[in-house]
């Protein structure tokens, strides 16, 4: 019996816990909606609009719809760019998941003020899309969705839409299809690894450690490659939103939560092979020793 296994089998459980959460949070309303993977920060859209004199072109359809709302709260532009956001049909955010986007307002404000707190504002979601396998985040055709469902006659071409996002997004399409690939991988291996490590606790042998070593190794890599592709996706998508979106009031926000999460699995799974390689390098020997058993030689 190997005491020690007890260790690769409890990180294996926590492994898999973890990762499937990671696959599935935020497939329902407020099912771990802090675990995204970016938030798109549509809140602010038509700021670049305050100092656009061409905007009050009578030719530009957002012009009458901008000019009523700023003609009630003149003394509050903030606000007026929210009520814009809403006018459009726009929700506030709009966060991607592995399986899904979820959207919804910022309560009890988008930005704080003398009175709300960043800390102060939370999301409040209104409903997720359906869940799909190979999801893909696509911003733009989501806002566009938006903007076509309110009735309002803004394309977002009127709105200055930076078509650099949309290719920013493209190149990732590809690498959002392979995470979940990646995950559904890395779930099987770290099932099949626990699988084994319940015999390896009861058998003394190096034979089943070495089995343990290797299927715990495809483990950790299947994991690790989701997290470092997932963690790709994050940084660049979130990048590409913020270098040409801000003009626009777009701001996209990485999901820390989830890269915790994830590389909270990935140290896991490593934490299992290191344990295996020990059992299979010295944990044998070991409990020779401790029988008061040594191989004779010569």
């Amino acid at each position: 019996m190997r005491p020690l296994a007890a260790i690769p089998l409890l990180c294996c459980i926590a492994a898999l816990v973890l990762s499937f959460l990671c696959l599935f949070a935020g497939q329902k309303k407020n099912f771990m909606e802090d675990y995204n993977l970016l938030t798109l920060n549509t809140s602010r859209i038509g700021t670049n609009l305050l100092n656009d004199t061409a905007s009050t072109s009578s030719s530009n359809p957002l012009s009458n719809l901008w000019h009523n709302i700023t003609n009630g709260i003149e003394n509050d532009l903030n606000e007026a760019a929210g009520d814009l956001a809403k006018a459009l049909g726009i929700d506030d955010f709009y966060s991607a998941h592995i399986l899904d986007y979820c959207y919804g307002d910022y309560t009890p404000t988008n930005l704080p003020n003398a009175t709300v707190s960043s800390k102060d504002i939370h999301k409040n979601v209104t409903a997720c899309s359906n869940t799909t396998a190979m999801f893909t985040f696509n911003p733009t055709d989501i806002v566009q969705r938006a903007l076509n469902e309110s009735g309002v006659d803004v394309t977002l071409a009127d709105l200055d839409w930076p078509a650099d996002i949309q290719k920013g997004i493209d190149t990732l399409r590809v690498v959002q299809k392979t995470v979940f690939v990646l995950y559904c991988i890395a779930i099987g291996l770290i099932f099949v690894s626990l699988i084994a490590a319940l015999p390896a606790i009861f058998s003394s042998g190096r034979m089943a450690a070495c089995l343990n070593v290797m299927v715990s190794t495809l483990g950790f890599v299947a994991i690790g490659l989701a997290s470092a592709l997932v963690t790709a996706v994050i940084v660049k998508g979130s990048n590409v939103v913020n270098k040409y979106g801000n003009e626009i009031g777009l701001e996209a926000q990485k999901g820390g939560k989830f890269l915790a999460l994830t590389w909270a699995a990935t140290a896991l799974m490593f934490v299992t092979v290191l344990v295996w390689t020990f059992e299979t390098c010295c944990g044998h020997r070991r409990r020779q020793r401790d029988a008061g058993y040594m191989p004779k030689h010569g």
